[in-house]
C-alpha cells in the first residue's frame, strides 16, 4: 500500500481541521452577526485565495482590474463575471528577472511579458450539503507559463469560505497525489511541454496530464467588515517556473502555506498583502465595479404635462417650428421632417437621446398633443443617416387613456405599434434646417504586452463633418490630430525567419509619427433601403487611415428578428504614410531605419460575408456571436469569431479571434489576431440621456494577419433599432 506524502498528509488535517470545526463556526457565528463574505481575488485573477483559485463565482457582472507584485513577477488582471457560471480573466505578467530579448537595440531593458487568458466554469451552486464547484483552465490561450486545470469546491461555514481543490500543470506542480487520469490511461501520466506556433494557442493535449497535486485553504471575515485573512496550503512547489528553468533565480519554498490579508475600500476596491513560500512578500491593489449595477443619473427635461389641444383649428407654420423644437428638446428626435396627411401626423427623425424607446414614445405622443389639432393617429419614422429604420404607430385615443391613467397598468406600449417602415404621408410641413453634421472625439488606441514596450498607445482628437445631399449622398471626412504617443518605440520588422507577410497594420509606426495631423477618412457614401428588410451602402475615398479605395455592403436584417446576413465587398489600396493623399505605387519598399525591403499592399480585394444572431437560450442571455468569414488585407483568407456580452446597464464587453490560412510562424509572435473590448454607453457617465458609446479596445500584439477594413459605416449598427443591440434600454 503507498504511503500518504507528507504534503498530502497536512492537506488531509487541513480539511480535517475544517470539518471539526463546523459546529463551533455554527454554533458562535450566523449571518447577522458577521458581514457577508464576499469573493475575492487571486493574485493571478480571478476568485481564489492568494496563489490558488476557489470554487466561488463573483456576482454577475462585476469587472476586477487588479495588479498584484513580489519579486518575481508583476501580475496586472482584467476580470469579468460573464454569467453567473462563467468567470473570464485576461492576465500580463512582467517577469522581473528575464528580458522580452537578447537584443538591446529591438527591446531594451523591457522583461519578459506573458499574456494568459483564464476561464473558470460553475458545476454546480452551493446547496445545504454540497459546496459550490467550479472547474477552471489557468493560461488556456498564453504561453504555457502558467497553464494548469483545477477542480475546486468551497463550502460557506459562517464567517469562513473552506476550499478544497485538485490541480494539474503549474499548479499542481508539487505532484502531492497520483493524477487520478493516470490510472486510467497511461497518456495522462506526462505532459507535453512548449507551445505550438508562437503561442497563443489553446493546447487541449496537455489538459489533465502531468503531475497533481491537492490544495485547500480557509478565507475568514472577520467581524470587522473591511477585514478578512486568508490562509492557503499552495500545490505548487515552484522547481518549474520560468525564471528557475531559463534564469538565475531561486525560488525556494520553505513554506508550502501562505498567509493574506485583505483590507476593503468600500465597494470599489481592495489592498492585499500575503507571505508567500515562507519566504516572499507580496502586495495587491483591486479596483472593481458590476456593470449591471451601473446607473444613470440624469438632469433631463421633465415630461410635460398631458394637456391637449382641444380644437381643430390648423395651426401655423410658426407653431409648426415651435412643435419641431419641443420634439428634439423633450423626445430627443433630431433632423425631423413633420407630415400632416388625412387625421394622422408623421414625424422622421433621428432618435439621439434614449435607449428606452418606451420612453421617446412617450414624450413624442405628449408634445404632439399638446401642439398640434387632433388626430387619430401618430406615426413616428425613426432613421439612422437619413435611412429609414422602423415605424412607430401610436393610437391617439388609446394614447390618451394612458396619458391619463384611466386604468390599472397604463403603459405606453398599449398605444404603440411597431412596423417596418412606410413612406410618409401627407404634405411635408417642416423639415430639416440643416444638413450638416460636424463631430469632435477623443481617440485613444493602444497594444499592451509588446516586446518593444509594454504598453504602447497613442492620443488624440479626431475633428470630423459631413453633409448630406437629399437622404442618400453623404460627403464626410474626418481629420485626427496626434497628441500624444509612444509608438516610436515600436520597431516591428520582417521576421528574419523568412516570414514575408504584407505589412498592413505593423507600419502603424510610420502613420503616427509621419504626420501627427492627419486626413483620417474623406470619402463619398450612397446609402438607401429597398423592400421591407434590405438595406445597402457603397463608398468610395480615403476610407480610413491606412487605405483607401472603393466598396460597398448589404444587409438583410427583418424587423424584431434576432438574427441578421450581410456581405462586404471592397478593393483597397494602401495609403503612403509619408503623405497626405499619396498611396503606394511599388510592393516592394525599403525601410532605411532597418536597412531592409519590406512589402505593402499596392491593391486588393478584400471583404466578408457576416452572420449576425442574438441568441435567446436562458443559459446564454443578452449576447450576440458575429462570424464573418471572407479575405484580410494581408491576402490571407479565413474566419473571425466575435462574441460579446450586454449587462444590465447597457455595457458591452466582448472579445474576438481571426484565424486564417496564415500559419503561426507566418503570423509572428501570438499566432492569430485576437482583442477585446468595452463598450460604455454615454448616459451612465455624463448628466445628459444619449444614444451615444465610448469603446475602449486594446490587442495583446499589433500583426498583419487577420485584419479588416474599417470602414466609417456598419449597417447593421445603422439599423440597430429594428432589435436593439447598442441601443437597447437598461434593465431597472
Amino acid at each position: 500500500m503507498k504511503k500518504s506524502t507528507p504534503s498530502l498528509a497536512v492537506a488531509s488535517r487541513l480539511s480535517a481541521i475544517s470539518l471539526a470545526l463546523l459546529p463551533i463556526w455554527h454554533a458562535q457565528a450566523n449571518n447577522l452577526s458577521y458581514p457577508t463574505l464576499q469573493p475575492s481575488m487571486s493574485d493571478f485573477g480571478g476568485v481564489g485565495l492568494m496563489q490558488m483559485p476557489t470554487g466561488r463565482m463573483a456576482p454577475e457582472g462585476e469587472f476586477n482590474v487588479q495588479a498584484t507584485v513580489n519579486e518575481n513577477y508583476h501580475h496586472y488582471t482584467a476580470t469579468l463575471q460573464l454569467f453567473p457560471w462563467l468567470e473570464a480573466n485576461i492576465r500580463y505578467t512582467q517577469l522581473q528577472d528575464l528580458l522580452y530579448c537578447n537584443d538591446p537595440s529591438f527591446c531594451g531593458t523591457s522583461t519578459l511579458t506573458d499574456k494568459g487568458m483564464d476561464f473558470k466554469i460553475r458545476l454546480w451552486q452551493e446547496s445545504y450539503w454540497l459546496p459550490e464547484t467550479s472547474v477552471g483552465v489557468r493560461d488556456f490561450a498564453g504561453t504555457g507559463l502558467f497553464d494548469g486545470e483545477y477542480v475546486a469546491a468551497t463550502k460557506r461555514f459562517g464567517p469562513v469560505d473552506a476550499t478544497l481543490g485538485v490541480a494539474w500543470g503549474y499548479m499542481g506542480n508539487s505532484g502531492n497525489i497520483t493524477n487520478p487520469f493516470c490510472k486510467a490511461s497511461d497518456k495522462f501520466c506526462e505532459r507535453p511541454t512548449g507551445t505550438s506556433g508562437s503561442g497563443g494557442m489553446t493546447e487541449f493535449d496537455s489538459f489533465f496530464k502531468g503531475p497533481a497535486a491537492v490544495y485547500g485553504g480557509l478565507e475568514y471575515q472577520t467581524p470587522w467588515m473591511p477585514l478578512r485573512f486568508k490562509l492557503e496550503y499552495d500545490g505548487n512547489d515552484y522547481k518549474g517556473d520560468r525564471p528557475v528553468t531559463s534564469g538565475s533565480t531561486d525560488m525556494p519554498q520553505d513554506s508550502k502555506f501562505n498567509y493574506g490579508a485583505l483590507y476593503r475600500l468600500g465597494n470599489w476596491g481592495d489592498i492585499r498583502a500575503s507571505y508567500e513560500r515562507g519566504n516572499t512578500w507580496t502586495f495587491g491593489f483591486t479596483l472593481r465595479t458590476n456593470f449591471n449595477d451601473l446607473k444613470a443619473s440624469w438632469h433631463d427635461e421633465p415630461v410635460p404635462a398631458y394637456q391637449p389641444k382641444q380644437n381643430d383649428d390648423e395651426i401655423s407654420d410658426a407653431e409648426y417650428l415651435v412643435l419641431a423644437d419641443e420634439l428634439e428638446k423633450i423626445a430627443g428626435y433630431d433632423d425631423l421632417s413633420i407630415y400632416k396627411g388625412d387625421d394622422q401626423l408623421t414625424i422622421v427623425a433621428n432618435q439621439k437621446k434614449y435607449r428606452d424607446r418606451s420612453e421617446a414614445h412617450l414624450r413624442a405622443a405628449t408634445v404632439l398633443a399638446n401642439h398640434s389639432e387632433p388626430v387619430a393617429e401618430y406615426r413616428i419614422i425613426e432613421t439612422t443617416n437619413h435611412q429609414p429604420v422602423t415605424e412607430t404607430r401610436i393610437d391617439t385615443a388609446k394614447f390618451a387613456d394612458v396619458a391619463q391613467v384611466s386604468y390599472i397598468g397604463a403603459n405606453i406600449g398599449d398605444s404603440t405599434v411597431v412596423y417596418s417602415p412606410n413612406e410618409p404621408e401627407g404634405q411635408r410641413i417642416a423639415e430639416p434646417s440643416k444638413n450638416w453634421d460636424v463631430s469632435i472625439s477623443p481617440t485613444l488606441q493602444q497594444s499592451i504586452g509588446s516586446s518593444e514596450d509594454f504598453y504602447l498607445f497613442n492620443i488624440g482628437v479626431n475633428a470630423g463633418a459631413s453633409y448630406w445631399f437629399g437622404n442618400n449622398v453623404e460627403l464626410g471626412g474626418s481629420v485626427y490630430v496626434n497628441i500624444y504617443d509612444n509608438y516610436d518605440k515600436f520597431l516591428y520588422e520582417v521576421p528574419p525567419d523568412g516570414t514575408n507577410n504584407l505589412r498592413v497594420r505593423t507600419l502603424v509606426r510610420q502613420y503616427i509619427n509621419e504626420n501627427p495631423v492627419r486626413m483620417d477618412n474623406l470619402q463619398l457614401t450612397w446609402m438607401d433601403k429597398f423592400g421591407d428588410n434590405w438595406y445597402t451602402q457603397a463608398y468610395g475615398g480615403y476610407l480610413e487611415t491606412m487605405f483607401g479605395g472603393a466598396g460597398g455592403e448589404l444587409l438583410y436584417r427583418p424587423l424584431g428578428s434576432n438574427w441578421a446576413f450581410g456581405i462586404d465587398a471592397n478593393y483597397a489600396i494602401q495609403r503612403d504614410p509619408e503623405s497626405q493623399f499619396g498611396f503606394f505605387t511599388e510592393e516592394v519598399q525599403f525601410d532605411s531605419f532597418t536597412g531592409r525591403d519590406y512589402r505593402v499592399q499596392t491593391g486588393t480585394l478584400t471583404g466578408q460575408a457576416t452572420a449576425y444572431y442574438q441568441p435567446q437560450w436562458e443559459w446564454l442571455p443578452n449576447t450576440l456571436f458575429k462570424v464573418s468569414a471572407g479575405k484580410y488585407l494581408a491576402e490571407d483568407v479565413g474566419v473571425t469569431i466575435d462574441f460579446s456580452k450586454q449587462f444590465d446597464s447597457g455595457v458591452i464587453a466582448g472579445a474576438f479571434a481571426t484565424f486564417t490560412d496564415m500559419s503561426s510562424e507566418e503570423y509572428g509572435e501570438g499566432s492569430y489576431s485576437k482583442g477585446f473590448y468595452i463598450s460604455i454607453p454615454f448616459d451612465i457617465m455624463t448628466v445628459k440621456p444619449s444614444n451615444n458609446r465610448a469603446t475602449i479596445s486594446w490587442m495583446p500584439l499589433t500583426r498583419d494577419g487577420g485584419q479588416m477594413l474599417n470602414r466609417k459605416h456598419q449597417l447593421y449598427s445603422v439599423t440597430d433599432a429594428r432589435s436593439p443591440w447598442y441601443g437597447r434600454k437598461a434593465v431597472d
